[in-house]
C-alpha cells in the first residue's frame, strides 16, 4: 500500500479506476445482452481498492505462486473481475465486449479456464471455503506471507456454508484470511436477510471470532483503513462488512428492486456511461504495480512417484484375516505420507472410523480437522487443491451428499479433489437407512471428469488409494463398513479403468459383475454353481469409472450375452447402468440385482439377502439364465 502522504491523489485515482470498472461492467454486459450489471456496480471501490492498492501481485502473471489471491465468491459479478484484470493490463479492455459467447474464456461465471481464476464460483456460499484451503495452504503448508482476499454478497451469507467456513477460519487463527462482505441489500427477488443492519452482522462475524470491521463500501479511505487493520491483525481472520448500494452510479436505478440480472439497453448504458465518465482522472495518480514481496521460494511440486524414498507395501494376506476396506484406505494414506508431501487429508469428525487418523499420526501438520461440517470440507479440498496439494477428504459415504453441490462445483473447475467415502450400502447394517450411502454412485459419476474406483477388499482399496493420489483430477474412492476376506495379494497390480476377472472358464454361461461387498457374495455363488455344473465368469469391476469396456465386452459375448450385476446401491446409477451403459452396442441381456427400496436395520448378512444381493439370489438368477 502507498505512503500516507500520497493517500489523496491515490483516492483519487480509485475512485476514478471504480468508475472505469462500472464502464467496463456495463460495456460488457450490455454487449452481452445478459448479466449483472448492477452486482458489479455495488462492489466497485471495494474490487478498485483491492486490485489497485491493496493486493501484492504481479499482474503479467496471475499463476505467480506468491501473489495474494483473490476469490470471487459472488460469482455472477464476474464481469468486474474481469474488468478490474483488463485494467491491469493482463489483456486488452476490449476482449471484455465477447463476455458469455460461445467463443470466448469470459464465461458468465468465473472458471479456472483463466490464469486468474483458482476455482470455480457461481453457486453462492463456497467461496470462503474455498479461501479458506488457500489460506491454510499459505499459513500451515508453505509458511509464506501471502494474504487470501474473497468477496462475498449479502445475499449469499444465509447460506449455512459460510458460517460453517466461519468458524473453522477462526479455529484455526486465519489472519492471512481477509473476507470483504458486499452489503448492496437487495437480493434477486427481494431485499436480503437483514438488508442494511451492519451491527447484525458485525455481531454475527464477531461470535464466532472474526474481527469484523464496518465500512461504507463507496468511501475509498474507509476501505482502505480497513484493509491495513487486517494487514496489523494477528490471530484472527477479518472481515471487512460494506455498506454499498446496488446499481450504485446508475442514475435511476440506484438501490432499486427489480434489476438483479438485468443488462442495461443499449440507450440506459449510454447515458450511464456518460455519467460515470464525468468522474474519471485516471492521471492524478499513475498506478504502479503492488508485486509480492520476495520471500523464500514455495515448496516444489514433488514428481508423481514422490521422493526416491520407497512407499511400504500391504500386508494383507489372502486367506488371512479379514479386513475392512475402509482400513486399507487409511493404511494406505498413512504410507504415502512419507512419499508426496502434497498429500493433504481432511476429516469430518470421523478418523477413527475413515482410519484417517493414521495418516494424522505420521504427518499431523498436514491433517486438517474439519468437524461435521461436510459442505465446508469439500470448499477447504477445493481450496488446497487449487494451490497445488493433494487432498483426501474423507467421511461416511452418504454424508457427502450433503456436499454434493460443491462437488459439482469441483467437477466444474476441474479441481483434483480426492473423496473417499466409507460405510456405503446396506452392509453397514444396524445404523439404518440414514446411514447407508446408496445414491452415492450415480452422484459421483454423474459428474463429467470424475474418476469412481470401488475395492473388493484391503489390498485393492489401498492400491485404489495409490492410483488416485497420483491421477491428475476430482476422484471418488467408495468403502465400506464390514471386514472383507483378502482376495489379492500385495503384487496384484491394478489400474484405473481395469477391471479383475475372478473366474473363467471356457464352458461360462452367465457373467456376474460385482464390486466391493459384492464380491464375494459373487463368489460364494460361484463355487456353488460349479457344483450344481453351471460355470459363471465373476469380474470384480473396480473402475466404476472409467470402466473397463473391452473386458465387460467380451466377457459379455463369451457368455452368450447373460449378464448379471449385483450392487449393495441403488438401482439408478450405479454399477449395474455403468455395466448397461458399457454394453449397450452388444446383443445382451443385463440383469440388475440391487437395492430397490428403503432399507431397514439389521445384520449385514440379513440386509444383503432381505435386499435381493446376496449370494442366495445371484444363485438363483444365474441358474434361471442358464436354463
Amino acid at each position: 500500500m502507498q505512503a500516507t502522504e500520497t493517500k489523496e491523489p491515490q483516492v483519487r485515482f480509485l475512485e476514478s479506476m471504480a468508475a472505469r470498472l462500472r464502464i467496463d461492467s456495463i460495456r460488457a454486459t450490455t454487449e452481452a445482452g445478459s448479466g449483472h450489471p448492477t452486482s458489479c456496480a455495488s462492489a466497485a471501490e471495494i474490487m478498485a481498492a483491492l486490485f489497485f492498492s491493496v493486493m501484492r501481485y504481479d499482474p503479467s502473471n496471475p499463476k505467480k505462486p506468491n501473489n495474494d489471491l483473490f476469490v470471487l465468491s459472488k460469482g455472477h459479478a464476474a464481469p468486474i473481475l474481469y474488468a478490474a484484470w483488463a485494467e491491469a493490463g493482463l489483456f486488452p479492455v476490449e476482449h471484455l465486449l465477447t463476455l458469455r459467447r460461445l467463443d470466448s474464456d469470459l464465461e458468465g461465471h468465473p472458471t479456472p479456464a483463466l490464469p486468474f481464476v483458482d476455482a470455480a464460483t457461481g453457486s453462492l456460499g463456497q467461496g470462503l471455503s474455498v479461501a479458506i484451503g488457500m489460506a491454510l495452504n499459505a499459513k500451515r503448508l508453505e509458511r509464506q506471507d501471502q494474504r487470501i482476499f474473497v468477496l462475498l454478497g449479502d445475499g449469499e451469507s444465509a447460506e449455512g456454508s459460510v458460517w460453517e467456513a466461519a468458524q473453522l477460519a477462526a479455529a484455526y487463527q486465519l489472519d492471512n484470511l481477509c473476507a470483504t462482505v458486499d452489503i448492496n441489500r437487495l437480493g434477486q427477488s427481494q431485499p436480503t436477510l437483514w438488508g442494511h443492519d451492519l451491527e447484525a452482522h458485525q455481531k454475527r462475524w464477531e461470535a464466532l471470532g472474526w474481527q469484523a470491521l464496518t465500512v461504507d463500501g463507496h468511501r475509498v479511505s474507509e476501505l482502505l483503513q480497513a484493509y491495513e487493520r487486517f494487514h496489523g491483525t494477528s490471530g484472527k481472520p477479518t472481515v471487512i462488512l460494506a455498506r454499498t448500494v446496488k446499481g450504485r452510479g446508475f442514475p435511476g436505478i440506484e438501490d432499486k428492486e427489480g434489476y438483479h440480472g438485468r443488462a442495461l439497453d443499449q440507450s440506459t448504458a449510454q447515458a450511464v456511461i456518460a455519467s460515470l465518465e464525468r468522474l474519471i482522472t485516471l492521471n492524478a495518480h499513475p498506478w504502479k504495480p503492488n508485486f509480492p514481496l520476495e520471500t523464500r521460494p514455495l515448496r516444489p511440486a514433488s514428481s508423481a512417484a514422490g521422493p526416491d524414498s520407497e512407499p511400504i507395501q500391504p500386508n494383507y494376506v489372502p486367506g488371512g484375516p479379514a479386513v475392512a476396506t475402509r482400513r486399507g484406505f487409511g493404511d494406505a494414506l498413512a504410507a504415502l505420507a512419507s512419499t508426496d508431501s502434497r498429500i493433504v487429508v481432511l476429516d469430518g469428525d470421523v478418523k477413527n472410523s475413515t482410519y484417517t487418523e493414521e495418516f494424522a499420526k505420521v504427518a499431523p501438520e498436514r491433517f486438517f480437522e474439519c468437524y461435521i461440517a461436510e459442505q465446508n470440507m469439500l470448499g477447504v479440498a477445493m481450496g488446497l487443491a487449487a494451490r497445488r496439494k493433494i487432498p483426501f477428504a474423507a467421511t461416511f459415504a452418504c454424508f457427502l451428499s450433503r456436499a454434493y453441490d460443491f462437488i459439482r462445483m469441483a467437477a466444474i473447475g476441474g479441481l483434483n479433489i480426492k473423496l473417499a467415502g466409507t460405510h456405503a450400502g446396506v452392509s453397514i447394517g444396524e445404523d439404518g437407512a440414514s446411514q447407508m450411502a446408496l445414491e452415492d454412485l450415480a452422484m459421483m459419476t454423474a459428474q463429467p471428469g470424475f474418476t469412481v474406483l470401488y475395492p473388493s477388499d484391503a489390498t485393492s482399496a489401498w492400491r485404489a488409494t495409490e492410483l488416485l493420489a497420483r491421477h491428475q483430477g476430482p476422484s471418488y474412492l467408495r468403502l465400506g463398513r464390514p471386514a472383507s476376506p483378502i482376495l489379492y495379494s500385495a503384487n496384484e497390480r491394478f489400474a484405473i479403468g481395469e477391471c479383475k476377472v475372478l473366474r473363467k472358464s471356457a464352458e461360462d454361461k452367465v457373467l456376474i459383475v460385482a464390486a466391493g461387498v459384492t464380491v464375494h457374495e459373487a463368489l460364494r455363488a460361484h463355487e456353488e454353481l460349479r457344483r450344481r455344473n453351471i460355470q459363471t465368469r465373476v469380474i470384480d469391476l473396480f473402475s466404476i469409472r472409467p470402466i473397463d469396456q473391452g473386458t465387460l465386452v467380451e466377457a459379455a459375448k463369451a457368455v452368450g450375452g447373460r449378464v448379471i450385476t449385483v450392487e449393495d446401491h441403488y438401482r439408478r446409477g450405479g454399477v449395474g447402468d455403468a455395466v448397461l451403459e458399457a454394453l449397450a452396442q452388444e446383443r445382451v441381456e443385463v440383469h440388475k440385482l440391487a437395492i430397490s427400496e428403503i432399507p431397514h436395520s439389521g445384520k449385514p448378512a440379513e440386509l444383503l439377502d432381505r435386499y435381493g444381493i446376496s449370494a442366495a439370489h445371484i444363485l438363483r438368477k444365474a441358474e434361471s439364465l442358464a436354463g
